[in-house]
């Protein structure tokens, strides 16, 4: 008797119709913004001609530079620290013999993942109102704060997959030979988890950059990010310009998403 073929689902009738109606549902809106970015008039739904008109006029805007200045200011160092905390947590919980509470442990670590982002975004509220009555400063050291916690899990993923797939018996070598725990760390492990750790810190990066519903919620006066500078705009009107500033950030996280599968594909 003929054997059964393996199960493929790419075979299966009607999945190439499928997939194509998907993609095109998905990314239809998308090419749609970013054709009428250029566009000449100040329609977002009649076409008027080719033009960099809204592009410059973004430029130019001064409210836009400000709020892009701080989102990109508050991603990097959220990002770093973000990436900084999911490095340890990614040593603690891979090498080490296995122990009862280590399987709750990672479920709390990658607990934002899970949790709605508005309960997030609800508790940061309430938890950082409680400090600025109680100290009086409302800079952006809240927002980053709050960037970084959310950011965590993006950075910890990567780095603690990169690690699982190093080979132990490097470390073990380099302790044979007498190093330290640092030395061991300092040459061995980290110069193996690098490209974990720069796909960890440029998930993190794009996902402070485009956070709104966080940002929204903890933000002081006056400290605007791009995307709630964004929504801002759409509540009055919606012009080309934002088009423009989407097209553009939309550029920015493909060109770091891309990075990021090609870093995190890097073998040793």
């Amino acid at each position: 008797m003929a054997s059964r073929r393996a199960f493929d689902i790419r075979h299966q009738t009607g999945f190439p119709v499928v997939a194509l109606t998907c993609f095109f549902l998905l990314y239809l809106p998308i090419a749609a913004l970013v054709v009428y970015a250029f566009n000449a008039g100040a329609s977002v739904a009649v076409w008027q001609g080719f033009s960099l008109r809204w592009f410059v006029t973004a430029w130019n805007n001064e409210q836009v530079l400000d709020a892009a200045w701080r989102s990109f200011r508050i991603a990097v160092c959220a990002a770093f620290i973000a990436t900084a905390a999911a490095t340890m947590a990614a040593l603690a919980t891979t090498r080490t013999r296995p122990y009862r509470g280590l399987n709750a442990k990672y479920a709390f670590i990658n607990m934002p993942l899970m949790v709605p982002e508005i309960v997030v975004s609800v508790a940061l509220l309430i938890f950082f109102s409680r400090i600025k009555l109680a100290t009086g400063y409302t800079g952006l050291g809240y927002l980053v704060a709050a960037h970084a916690a959310f950011c965590i899990p993006f950075a910890y993923l990567p780095i603690r997959a990169r690690l699982e797939m190093t080979d132990l018996s490097l470390e073990t070598a380099a302790a044979d030979l007498y190093a330290t725990k640092w030395q061991a760390f300092r040459w061995v492990t980290l110069p193996l988890l690098w490209p974990g750790i720069l796909a960890g810190l440029m998930l993190a990066f794009v996902i402070s950059l485009d956070d709104v519903v966080i940002t929204e919620f903890v933000k002081s006066a006056g400290q605007e990010t791009l995307p709630t500078y964004m929504l801002g705009q759409l509540r009055r009107a919606v012009t080309p310009e934002m088009n423009a500033i989407s097209t553009v950030f939309l550029l920015i996280s493909v060109g770091i998403v891309t990075l990021f599968f090609i870093v995190s594909r890097k073998r040793t």
